[in-house]
C-alpha cells in the first residue's frame, strides 16, 4: 500500500469525532473502490474502471481499429467492443460508463505456442496488460495455417483454454473470445479443433465475410458474404454439436472492388488470377473498401445499384478515370437483415462487424442515415414462423 493510500486508511480507521455513521460507511465505499481500481485509474469516476460482469442476453460485439469515431456509435446496442487500435483510456471509460465490456487483441505466432512455457508467459503478459489498462478479456484473433496432424493443432486449443482459464480466475466477469472462418470446413488451410476451442472459450466471433478468400471456380467477381454460403457455414458448425449460443454471426461493414479483365453484358466482372493458400483465385484480386466509401461512389456508377439474387447480395459496376471497369460488392441493411434473421431462428448469441469505423459519422444528413440503417438492422429480429 502506498503511503497516500495508507494516510487514507488511517483517516477511516480513525475518522475525525463527529462524522456521522453514513458519512463514514460512504468514505469506505469509495475508498474501497479506488483501492480495487486501482490509483492510476484515468477515468472521472473509479468505479468505471472495475470490470464489467453484467452477461447480456444478446452479444453486440463491435470491433474498433482506432481513432475517435466510437464516440458516435449506438452505444445503446454495444456489449463488447475489441480493440483493434492504439489502446484509449477514453473509450475504456465510456465503454464502462455504457456497461460494454473493452477486450483486447490477441495474437501469437502458432510455432511458439508448441512449448507451454512460451503460452505461460503470453498469457501472464496478456493478463497483465489487461489488468493495467482496466480492460474486460481478450479477443483471441489467429487466423494462421494449421495442419490437422501438426503439434499447433493441439497446441491451439491449450493456448485459448489456458487463456480462458487464467482471465477468469485473476478478471471477474472476463470474457475470452476466439475468431474463426465462416466455415469449419478447413477454410484457407485453417484445421483447428473448433468444438475443443468452442468449449475452451465463451463464444466465437464467425467471421462471416471474405467468402471469396479461396475461388475454386470461375474467376469472376462475386459476394464477399453470400447469403446461402454463409447459411451453410453456420448449419455445419452445428452439426458438430457446438451449441448455437456459442456463436456470434460477424458481417461485413466493407465490400471488395475488383477491376474486371472483362465484363459481360450481364454484369460478370472476370477478375485476374491471384492465388491463395492452394486456390488458383482469391479476393486479393481485389481491395477492400469500406461501407462509406462505397455510398459516395455508388451514385457516379455506370449500372447503378444492382441486386443478385441468388447471393442474395447488392454489387455495382463503375469506370475509373484509365477507362477500365471495376465491379464493387458489398453488404447493405438488405442483405444483412436477411442473415441477420438465421440469429434468431437458430438462436445464436449475437451479432457483431468488422469493423465499426467503416461507417461515415461526419454528421451529414445523407450519411447519418446511412450509418443508422447499419445500426438499425443489428437490432435482434422477431422470430419467423
Amino acid at each position: 500500500m502506498s503511503r497516500p493510500q495508507l494516510r487514507r486508511w488511517r483517516l477511516v480507521s480513525s475518522p475525525p469525532s463527529g462524522v456521522p455513521g453514513l458519512a463514514l460507511l460512504a468514505l469506505l465505499a469509495l475508498l474501497a473502490l479506488r483501492l480495487a481500481a486501482g490509483t492510476d485509474c484515468p477515468c472521472p469516476e473509479p468505479e468505471l474502471c472495475r470490470p464489467i460482469r453484467h452477461h447480456p442476453d444478446f452479444e453486440v460485439f463491435v470491433f474498433d481499429v482506432g481513432q475517435k469515431t466510437w464516440k458516435s456509435y449506438d452505444w445503446s446496442q454495444i456489449t463488447t467492443v475489441a480493440t483493434f487500435g492504439k489502446y484509449d483510456s477514453e473509450l475504456m471509460c465510456y465503454a464502462h460508463s455504457k456497461g460494454a465490456r473493452v477486450v483486447l487483441k490477441g495474437d501469437v505466432s502458432l510455432k511458439d505456442i508448441i512449448d507451454p512455457a512460451f503460452r505461460a508467459s503470453w498469457i501472464a503478459q496478456k493478463l497483465n496488460l489487461a489488468k493495467t489498462q482496466y480492460m474486460d478479456g481478450i479477443n483471441i484473433d489467429i487466423e494462421q495455417e494449421v495442419n490437422c496432424l501438426s503439434p499447433e493443432y493441439d497446441a491451439l486449443t491449450a493456448l485459448v483454454k489456458e487463456t480462458t482459464d487464467s482471465f477468469h480466475r485473476e478478471i471477474e466477469g472476463s470474457q475470452v473470445t476466439f475468431d474463426v472462418a465462416w466455415s469449419p470446413k478447413n477454410i484457407d488451410r485453417r484445421c483447428y479443433n473448433y468444438t475443443g476451442i468452442a468449449d475452451a472459450c465463451d463464444f466465437l466471433f464467425v467471421m462471416s465475410y471474405d467468402e471469396q478468400s479461396q475461388i475454386w471456380s470461375e474467376c469472376i467477381a462475386a459476394a464477399n458474404a453470400p447469403y446461402n454460403q454463409t447459411l451453410t457455414g453456420y448449419n455445419d458448425y452445428i452439426k458438430m454439436s457446438i451449441n448455437p449460443k456459442k456463436f456470434v454471426m460477424g458481417v461485413p461493414w466493407y465490400g471488395y472492388d475488383y477491376t474486371c479483365l472483362n465484363l459481360s453484358e450481364d454484369h460478370v466482372c472476370t477478375i485476374a488470377k491471384v492465388p491463395f493458400r492452394g486456390a488458383p483465385c482469391s479476393d486479393a484480386a481485389g481491395r477492400q473498401v469500406p461501407y462509406k466509401t462505397i455510398m459516395k461512389q455508388i451514385n457516379s456508377s455506370i449500372s447503378g445499384n444492382l441486386w443478385d439474387k441468388d447471393q442474395r447480395a447488392p454489387y455495382y459496376n463503375y469506370k475509373d478515370p484509365a477507362g477500365h471497369f471495376h465491379q464493387v460488392w458489398y453488404d447493405n441493411p438488405q442483405s444483412i437483415s436477411l442473415k441477420a434473421t438465421y440469429i434468431q431462428n437458430y438462436r445464436l448469441r449475437g451479432i457483431g462487424m468488422w469493423n465499426a469505423n467503416c461507417l461515415d459519422y461526419s454528421g451529414d444528413a445523407v450519411a447519418k442515415q446511412q450509418t443508422e440503417e447499419m445500426w438499425e438492422v443489428l437490432k435482434p429480429k422477431l422470430l419467423q414462423r
